[in-house]
């Protein structure tokens, strides 16, 4: 499964949808590193295993990072 959330991350019911469905994989979008690590956190905890996380510097010379993270189920 691939998300592409907003800044401010997955709302926590469509988190739980998410993890109720049980994707072997999950490609994380993310554009916000705070809400990255909260999300990450939730999916952790319902199973899942970080096992790539790749940076993006797309807006050069700004504090603004994306990057793709890797969750497989364990």
């Amino acid at each position: 499964m691939i998300v592409d959330p907003p800044r401010a991350g997955i709302e926590k019911h469509a988190l739980d949808a998410i993890i109720n469905i049980n994707p072997q994989v999950i490609a994380y979008v993310s554009c916000d590193p705070s809400t990255l690590a909260r999300d990450a956190a939730r999916l952790i905890n319902g199973g899942y295993q970080l096992v790539e996380v790749t940076p993006f510097d797309l807006f050069p010379q700004t504090y603004h990072i994306e990057s793709i993270s890797i969750f497989e189920k364990k």
